[in-house]
């Protein structure tokens, strides 16, 4: 057991992270990008259909045989799931109603989080925005795996493993990496998924209960599209720590494949990030990037330079405001 081959460590680097100038750079060269960071006015109404779609699968699914309730778990059910974490993920950077509006966009997200099974649009926030700040920061950045993670997934077929049990190391890192107070919001958010997973399970019994919490695992665990979470920021190439994909997956993914606009402007929302692009294309058309999270989770499991320990690590400064 432990590390055969491959890697053995992060790949640690002892400058800051790139998207703080970029950001600088691009606004002078182009004032029009702050025109971008504005709400995203189609995603709330995308969210309420997607928060109401799983509430009829529920009700269908209620019959269904539990051979087949896991197949829509995993084959519609995770897409939709999958899809809901990334609208919250944009929902965090206040962009459903605008930063004028920082509340409406933490109780909208605590909706957006019903269909999950599990409370998580708060937490995740808590943390998100620390990984944005400290981009790759030792003991601050909870998307880093852990030594333990990069020691012990370190073959194909842990490596598929890890994989599939994304949702679990994405759960239980951040208490391990880097422990933060609970906050009211967050026992808020807990307290309404409770109701909402026992009004479902009153009115419709267990199947439907079992499909909401399958999709959750399924969908962000080995699943094509939970190829982003390998995409983003693990190191295919040595020197660039964030990747953009411009495939048909970003339609149904609030755009989370413009990784590197994304970072450069983390105000900007989703249904944005190709304008940026369009705008500054020398910025991005010459970088590398991904063209399939299909290869990317085969390149991640079968490749011996590539594991939890093929990240950019760095010791960051803690700062005194928020992002």
């Amino acid at each position: 057991m432990g590390n055969s081959a491959g890697r053995s460590d992060f790949e640690w680097v002892y400058t800051d992270q790139p998207h703080t100038q970029r950001r600088k750079e691009m606004l002078a060269k182009y004032p029009a990008i702050k025109a971008l960071m504005r709400p995203d006015p189609h995603l709330k109404w995308l969210v309420l259909g997607m928060v109401l779609a799983q509430l009829l699968a529920c009700w269908l699914v209620r019959g269904l045989a539990w051979r087949w309730l896991l197949f829509w778990a995993y084959a519609f059910g995770g897409c939709v799931n999958h899809s809901l974490t990334l609208a919250i993920h944009d929902i965090s950077h206040n962009t459903a109603f605008g930063t004028g509006h920082p509340a409406h966009n933490r109780w909208f997200a605590v909706f957006a989080n019903l269909p999950l099974g599990v409370p998580y649009a708060s937490s995740f926030k808590k943390y998100h925005v620390d990984h944005h700040r400290y981009l790759g920061g030792d003991g601050l950045d909870v998307d880093v795996p852990t030594r333990l993670e990069g020691w012990l997934f370190c073959t194909p077929a842990r490596k598929l493993l890890w994989l599939a049990l994304q949702p679990f190391f994405y759960s239980l890192r951040p208490l391990c990496v880097h422990p933060k107070a609970m906050t009211r919001m967050e026992v808020f958010n807990a307290l309404a998924q409770l109701a909402a997973n026992a009004t479902i399970f009153t009115l419709w019994g267990l199947k439907p209960m079992v499909y909401l919490l399958a999709s959750s695992l399924l969908g962000l665990g080995l699943h094509p599209i939970s190829g982003h979470f390998v995409a983003e920021h693990y190191m295919f190439l040595k020197g660039h720590e964030t990747y953009s994909y411009y495939g048909p997956l970003n339609w149904i993914t609030f755009n989370v494949g413009y990784h590197m606009e994304h970072h450069d402007f983390p105000s900007i929302p989703g249904c944005n990030l190709p304008l940026v692009r369009k705008i500054a294309p020398e910025y991005y058309d010459h970088l590398p990037q991904h063209y399939s999270w299909v290869k990317v989770l085969w390149d991640f499991v079968s490749e011996d330079s590539l594991g939890p320990y093929a990240r950019v690590k760095r010791v960051c400064k803690l700062a005194k405001d928020g992002l």
